[in-house]
C-alpha cells in the first residue's frame, strides 16, 4: 500500500523507499548531470531498514521509487522467548514479532517497546 512515487532526482539522505519490494532508508545520493542531450544518472546507497543489507545501484534520474508508509507504534512486552510476544497500546492486539539480540537483551515483561510496522513487515526498533 504505497501512497507516494517519487523521482530519482528528488531522493535525500534518509529518505525511504522500496527496492525490489523491501524497504530501505537512502544513505547517500550522487547525481550526476550528463552532457547536451544526456539525462541525469542517480547514484543511490541503501540499507534495508529490516535486513540490514546495503544496496549500492546507479539509475536514470527519471525513473520512480515508491515509499514506503512506515507506521509507528508503541507496545508492551508480554513475554520475552525465542520471539517477543507485544501488545499494542492503542488497539490491544497481540504479536509475535522476531527482534535483535541487542533489544532483546534489555527487555523484560511489561516493559514498553517501539514497534514499527513497515507494509506489513513487523519490527521492534528500541525500548522505550
Amino acid at each position: 500500500m504505497v501512497l507516494k512515487i517519487i523521482n530519482a532526482t528528488e531522493t535525500k539522505v534518509g529518505t525511504n523507499i522500496m527496492i525490489d519490494g523491501k524497504p530501505h532508508v537512502v544513505k547517500k545520493v550522487d547525481i550526476s548531470k550528463t552532457g547536451k542531450h544526456g539525462h541525469a544518472k542517480v547514484r543511490v546507497e541503501a540499507t534495508g531498514m529490516v535486513s540490514g543489507q546495503k544496496k549500492v545501484f546507479v539509475i536514470p534520474g527519471h525513473d520512480k521509487f515508491e515509499v514506503p508508509i512506515v507506521n509507528k507504534r508503541k507496545a508492551q512486552v508480554l513475554s520475552v522467548g525465542e520471539k517477543i510476544n507485544i501488545m499494542d497500546l492503542e488497539s490491544f492486539e497481540t504479536f509475535d514479532i522476531p527482534c535483535s539480540d541487542e533489544i532483546k537483551s534489555e527487555l523484560h515483561e511489561n516493559s514498553n517497546v517501539e514497534y514499527w510496522d513497515i507494509e506489513g513487515e513487523l519490527i521492534v526498533k528500541r525500548k522505550i
